[in-house]
């Protein structure tokens, strides 16, 4: 005879294994939607053009509030004062490059879009999933990946790496109202600083960097809503889990991006 495990040991060994297995549907959910978009681009960019547009109307007043806000009160404020203290506010422009561009406009960005517009897209397909839609759809042989998931990945996707232009604009804004009216900085040495700072690779690492962030949200919030069960409160779980592994794994991506991408370009770290 063969010893079972006692129950707390099973209930601990499945709670440890269903993280990964989820992680698991996770990417094969992404691998399948990136055949399907490659296989057959067409016939969704309809929806994806409404989903953008629903994106962008829900989402580009608090993107702007909040990068504008934080721009001023984290490196503007914070920053203004140390560099006021060494008697350099001039030399603002190039922390705000590092705080604004590589770090907190991204990271604001796809933080309201996850709490925009993947709690909406995970809260849909969560009750056409326990309302039996998605099953409806699968009996009569249309793919709801295809149909469903693939436009919204592609729209939030697309509309977090544009709104990005808007965080980035205003988080420096924000740096530069704090920086020049209040520490007296001066308006062209600022600006002067932040653009002998910035690098190509700044650019178009920030932009990556929030089209990732848009992918992953997505993705996972597409996943949890397909995946919703136990009725009404199991949608509502749905969606709290969606924003909480969304935030979770894009920290860990930022984590490891912003490494790489400083690791392989040294000249990133090097202030003028």
């Amino acid at each position: 005879m063969t010893a079972t495990k006692p129950a707390p040991a099973r209930r601990w060994s499945a709670g440890a294994q269903r993280p990964l297995v989820e992680a698991g549907e996770i990417v094969h959910l992404l691998g399948r939607v990136l055949w399907l978009a490659i296989r057959h681009p067409f016939g969704y960019w309809g929806e994806v053009r409404d989903l953008m547009f629903e994106t962008l109307r829900r989402c580009w007043l608090p993107v702007i509030i909040s990068t504008t806000a934080l721009g001023f009160a984290g490196p503007g404020m914070q920053g203004g004062s140390l560099y006021s203290v060494l008697g350099i506010p001039d030399r603002l422009g190039s922390f705000l490059l590092m705080a604004s561009v590589r770090e907190f406009a991204p990271w604001i960005d796809a933080m309201i879009v996850a709490g925009v517009m993947g709690t909406a897209i995970a809260a849909d397909l969560g009750a056409r999933r326990i309302r039996e839609e998605i099953d409806a759809m699968e009996v009569l042989g249309v793919d709801p990946v295809r149909t469903l998931v693939l436009p919204r990945i592609i729209a939030v996707t697309l509309m977090t790496g544009l709104l990005e232009v808007f965080a980035l604009v205003c988080g420096v804004i924000g740096g530069y109202i704090a920086a020049v009216p209040i520490f007296g900085a001066t308006g062209a040495a600022f600006i002067g600083n932040f653009w002998s700072n910035a690098t190509t690779t700044d650019m178009w690492g920030s932009i990556v960097k929030t089209l990732a962030f848009g992918l992953i949200l997505s993705v996972v919030c597409c996943y949890k809503g397909l995946n919703a069960q136990g009725g009404p409160i199991g949608v509502g779980r749905a969606v709290n889990q969606a924003v909480v592994i969304s935030f979770a794994s894009i920290w860990i991506f930022n984590y490891v991006y912003t490494s790489a991408l400083l690791g392989l370009n040294p000249d990133m770290q090097v202030f003028k």
